[in-house]
């Protein structure tokens, strides 16, 4: 079997509310492109990745994958990953990775868990994940813990999460204590909680909020400071894990964050780490070095969330619900729309391959939208409700 052809299309998928984070506010939309695989075969694979528009950079890599077998993975990774010393890109990689499995699993007519092991669950436990968001339309405008409360007992009642992920850094770190402590109250002991504000306190700030919930017995803490040097100083000062997807997100960070012990738990990511099987390597690395093992989440459709469904059934050391930022979504790109949790767990899809076909009339109507409302990457920390405001870190 060989590779004769690729087709890439960028996509604009609406949210309910703008979601805030420390660097700006992701508009109520996600930006994915969209990647398809042919074989001389007749099998076609489904890859996607995020960034904006990677329409262009993908097709730079068109000739140097005609030809070749979707089984050379290898190979592939040598022509595309790290064609010369400078320009790596692991994400591009990635996707073309996902879209070979996803013809390899096809070919043996057997789901893409198989291919990487065989799922140990059929179902896999993800967490809310909860933003400060603007009002639109009628939905978002959580700010107050009473609030945030209000909002995360919606989504425990619609789709059964068993943790939430709190993405602060916005207002002052005094507030999200109290949002956790709030959420705390609400949920009981038994609901895992995380905090994270994407390395944005200074150390002295993490020690305090860390200090300040130790009695809420969070999950983790993720990146509260910034770099392995800043994360092992807070580590040193807390009893609270310390998970990161910022300060060791490739394996040449692994042995400075085991040297440095400045990390608890890693969340893995198939667009950090080289792609599914690059998942599968760091896991064994995490089962290695007795660090915790969960999945980040990157704004993904359908064709990653079920890649992301695949490769943590087959995990053993998943330590904790993977994260998603898939309910925010209105819609999917893929048939029958957005695939619904059950008790907090999305079921592995049944295959063959991701299990997950094109809807062609959503790809026309998202990508159409895309084109309406262009890539907005490189105005992506504008708030545009603030327009003075820009990312600078205000004493904290």
């Amino acid at each position: 079997m060989t590779i004769t052809d690729m087709r890439v299309r960028t996509v604009l998928l609406p949210l309910e509310a703008p979601l805030r984070h420390s660097t700006g506010v992701h508009p109520a939309r996600f930006i994915r492109t969209i990647l398809e695989i042919f074989t001389d075969e007749g099998i076609v694979g489904l890859g996607e990745v995020g960034g904006g528009d990677q329409r262009g950079a993908l097709l730079k890599l068109k000739p140097r994958l005609i030809g070749e077998s979707p089984y050379a993975l290898e190979r592939i990774k040598q022509k595309t990953l790290r064609q010369i010393y400078y320009l790596s890109n692991p994400r591009l990689y990635a996707a073309i990775e996902l879209a070979c499995l996803d013809i390899q699993a096809k070919a043996a007519n057997l789901p893409l868990c198989d291919l990487i092991g065989g799922k140990l669950h059929d179902s896999v436990p993800f967490s809310a994940y909860l933003f400060y968001r603007y009002e639109e339309g009628g939905k978002g405008g959580e700010t107050t813990p009473e609030q945030m409360v209000r909002w995360t007992r919606e989504l425990v009642a619609r789709y059964g999460f068993k943790s939430a992920k709190l993405k602060c850094g916005v207002l002052p770190p005094d507030h999200d204590v109290d949002v956790i402590k709030a959420l705390r109250a609400e949920f009981g002991p038994r609901f895992g909680l995380r905090l994270d504000p994407n390395g944005y306190w200074s150390r002295g700030t993490a020690i305090h909020v860390a200090h300040a919930l130790e009695e809420c017995r969070l999950e983790y803490l993720e990146d509260p400071t910034w770099g392995l040097e800043g994360m092992a100083r807070v580590k040193e000062r807390t009893s609270l894990p310390l998970a990161t997807n910022m300060c060791v997100t490739n394996f040449e960070h692994v042995a400075a964050g085991i040297a440095m012990n400045s990390v608890d738990i890693i969340l893995s990511d198939i667009y950090y780490w080289e792609g599914v099987r690059g998942v599968k390597t760091l896991s064994t690395l995490c089962d290695c070095f007795r660090w915790g093992l969960s999945m980040h989440s990157g704004s993904e459709l359908g064709v990653t969330m079920a890649a992301m469904i695949h490769t943590c059934a087959t995990l053993p050391n998943l330590s904790y619900d993977a994260d998603a930022h898939y309910h925010h979504l209105l819609d999917d790109i893929i048939e029958g729309g957005l695939m619904q949790p059950e008790e907090g767990r999305y079921k592995v899809p049944t295959g063959p391959g991701l299990g997950v076909t094109l809807d062609e009339d959503r790809m026309g109507r998202y990508t159409e939208l895309f084109e309406k409302e262009g890539d907005y990457y490189a105005r992506f920390h504008e708030d545009t409700r603030n327009a003075d405001w820009f990312p600078i870190n205000p004493g904290w």
